[in-house]
């Protein structure tokens, strides 16, 4: 999931970083990552694009990148970060709803994004996260 390892442990190699996709291809390997599971790695794919990106779609990368990393903290237990950081994961890709680039479904990304923090807020503490993975694309 990311998270650090002592040294010598066997674990999942991080995702390369820096690394210049078209969006498309961005968006492909995110939810191929995210759809496994990996959430982190999604995360550093979002990253890249946003690092990368110019204008208004700047802010869409990094609300997508966002969401990855509630996701990351749900899957880790850290509830109350999921949270914060799903809802506003939220409001920054509903603000693309007028004009959404490449088939991302904003819309539908933002309501997924407050119906999960709104699940994990409401669930019991200690008991396990519900299993997430977010469709990018309608």
């Amino acid at each position: 999931m990311g998270r650090p390892l002592p040294y010598g442990a066997a674990g999942v190699e991080r995702q390369p970083e820096g690394v210049v996709r078209t969006p498309d291809a961005s968006l492909a390997e995110a939810q191929q990552l995210l759809d496994a599971g990996m959430p982190f790695h999604a995360h550093e794919v979002f990253e890249d694009a946003w690092k990368s990106a110019a204008g208004p779609e700047r802010a869409l990368w990094k609300g997508l990148a966002q969401l990855a990393v509630g996701v990351t903290h749900a899957a880790r237990g850290n509830r109350r970060g999921a949270v914060s950081l799903l809802r506003r994961a939220a409001e920054v890709i509903a603000a693309a709803e007028g004009n959404p680039p490449y088939g991302i479904d904003v819309a539908g990304l933002a309501r997924w994004a407050r119906g999960f923090a709104d699940e994990l807020a409401a669930a019991p503490e200690g008991g396990p996260a519900p299993a997430a993975s977010p469709r990018l694309r309608g």
